[in-house]
């Protein structure tokens, strides 16, 4: 017998990014009884720009995409959120389960798959972020910065600071990949959904506006990588 959400339970809300329309139809009709609000998009980009802007409990993510390869596009989103992904592949090969795991996916289903074993991964990986919710700092923190990705405050050196939304956007990448340079073009696609031009100067300029605001004057703190990108500096580190 069909399983059914209980009465009065609210709906999980599910992106699917996929380019084949016809498994996300099925795929939505399957899952739909089962209590989940789906939500499909069959190209990358506008797949991570909807990952990233939506308030989904969870992504279902091909790796075979148009325009935007699903691995890239994975850690593009684990820059910015920490929202749980299944990954679906035709290619089954061990090391694609290993670079999608290692990426950030929660999960990694190949394909061909019933719909009975989707719907228990989904119910699976939902199960472990409702655990590891209750242990999971509220904030994260790197070269004397410390922000909230779910109110979104910034502290520098114990003060508040406040930032625009893609200032707080930027900070967020840089923290999340301290000890890392993070190139412009990557920036450029997790702010705006496509890589920098070589005549863009807008990120110099929210680089500059932001390190004003965090008393950083000598740019110790974000560190310019001429020809390449942005690195946050903490005590230990050094760009790599």
């Amino acid at each position: 017998m069909e399983s059914r959400p209980a009465e009065g339970t609210s709906r999980r809300s599910i992106l699917v990014i996929e380019d084949d329309i016809e498994l996300c139809s099925l795929m939505k009709d399957f899952l739909s009884p089962q209590g989940f609000e789906i939500e499909a998009v069959h190209e990358g980009r506008l797949g991570l720009a909807r990952a990233l802007e939506g308030d989904f409990d969870l992504v279902i993510l091909d790796v075979m995409l148009p325009l935007l390869d699903g691995f890239e596009l994975l850690r593009m989103i684990r820059k910015r959120s920490a929202v749980p992904v299944i990954m679906l592949t035709a290619r089954t090969a061990q090391q694609d389960r290993v670079t999608g795991l290692n990426a950030g996916a929660d999960d990694y289903l190949p394909k061909p798959f019933g719909p009975e074993e989707l719907l228990a991964r989904i119910r699976a990986v939902l199960r472990r972020i409702k655990r590891a919710e209750l242990v999971e700092p509220k904030t994260i923190s790197a070269g004397g910065v410390e922000l909230s990705p779910q109110t979104r405050e910034i502290w520098a050196r114990g003060q508040k600071v406040d930032l625009t939304s893609i200032q707080f956007d930027i900070l967020e990448v840089l923290v999340r990949s301290a000890g890392r340079v993070v190139s412009r073009d990557e920036l450029a696609t997790v702010l705006y959904q496509r890589p920098s031009t070589p005549y863009e100067r807008s990120l110099d300029v929210h680089i500059s506006h932001l390190r004003r605001k965090l008393g950083d004057t000598e740019g110790s703190l974000i560190q310019t990588v001429r020809g390449v990108g942005y690195f946050l500096a903490t005590r230990s580190s050094q760009p790599q």
